[in-house]
């Protein structure tokens, strides 16, 4: 049966006409989708709050270019493409993400710099409208209007051709940011571009994964050597699980790799292993066993310990330990194990060597 209440908030958002009745909007998104969570099937309701963030984000953008036009800009000089990365990018977004997105647009034969002008003011107005809606900036400044992430196709490609031949740590944490990039708005076709030079660059240096490897197990699974929970030691946090860094993230990232060596351009974490299996890069059973263990990850993620800091939805990431039944404790233990051995069959494939 359909959520009336889901369906009528989208219908509301897409004629939304200002950032006041957007913001009031999203307070009673949240509000919605954290009172029906407890009785939602978590893949259900991941699919449906990531369509209500898309769709907040969707219009924001068509305001900012509203406003642009206002302003006396006119309309886009040339086709772009709004990109969404980190978790908007796999449709994995909580109740309080922060923003991750950068721009592509095309190539301009007359006024590149006009472009380019352009399409700053314009992201200025989107984050900004996006930040009044309570989506945090992101701390990495992996933003759409930071000239780093709002360049033409040409452009992209150049900077990519650079990470690729020189993969410094910096880099490769850009190109493992760039794998999960999912084009939101405006011309997919110029999305769909950038990830074929991108995919065409991991064949052309076939390396490339064994230098991303460092990254992908930088995070290791909360379990210790005896079969325990790891909680964190110190702080206001003392005595909690950290689920997005100990659970969430090693998995995603362990998934993300494995995708990228089989040439899989899927961006959500279950499509992946999916696509893994249909590929045979993955036996049916160990792909069903990730996807469970997934799904009780995003849920205790959706569960994490929400902020309020000035008005902007965020998260911690962790959850106090005393939250879990003993039944769901157990169920993270064996869940953990099967992070760890995805981390295992990882590092074994990428180096032919054992952890």
């Amino acid at each position: 049966m359909g959520d009336p209440v889901r369906v009528q908030l989208l219908k509301q958002i897409g004629k939304a006409d200002n950032v006041n009745v957007l913001r009031s909007l999203r307070d009673q998104v949240h509000e919605h989708m954290k009172g029906v969570l407890q009785m939602s099937p978590v893949e259900q309701f991941n699919e449906q709050l990531n369509e209500l963030h898309d769709s907040v984000i969707c219009r924001s953008i068509l305001l900012a270019e509203a406003e642009m036009a206002r302003l006396g800009m006119g309309s886009p000089p040339v086709p772009y493409a709004y990109l969404l990365f980190g978790s908007g990018g796999r449709q994995e977004q909580t109740l309080s993400s922060d923003q991750d997105s950068g721009i592509v647009f095309e190539d301009s034969a007359d006024d590149s710099e006009e472009a380019k002008a352009y399409f700053q003011q314009l992201t200025s107005i989107i984050v900004s409208t996006l930040h009044q809606s309570g989506y945090p900036l992101c701390e990495g400044n992996v933003l759409s209007n930071n000239p780093e992430w709002c360049m033409s196709l040409a452009e992209w490609k150049a900077k990519l051709n650079s990470w690729f031949a020189e993969p410094a740590w910096e880099a490769v944490r850009y190109l493992l940011i760039l794998a999960d990039a999912r084009s939101v708005y405006g011309d997919h076709r110029l999305a769909f571009e950038l990830k074929d030079h991108y995919f065409n660059n991991v064949v052309d240096y076939p390396n490339i994964t064994r230098r991303m490897l460092d990254n992908t197990m930088r995070h290791k699974v909360l379990l210790g050597v005896f079969g325990h929970l790891l909680k964190e030691q110190y702080g206001t946090d003392a005595g909690s699980l950290d689920i997005k860094y100990g659970a969430y993230i090693p998995l995603v990232n362990a998934v993300r790799l494995l995708a990228l060596q089989a040439g899989i351009r899927d961006t959500a974490t279950l499509s992946r292993i999916r696509t893994l299996a249909m590929h045979d890069q993955l036996e049916s059973d160990e792909a069903a066993s990730y996807e469970q263990a997934f799904r009780l990850f995003l849920r205790l993620r959706l569960m994490t310990t929400e902020q309020n800091d000035d008005g902007l939805y965020a998260n911690n990431g962790k959850l106090s330990s005393r939250s879990l039944s003993r039944e769901m404790t157990e169920e993270l233990k064996s869940a953990l194990r099967i992070g760890k051995r995805l981390q295992r069959k990882v590092f074994k494939r990428t180096t032919g060597r054992f952890m």
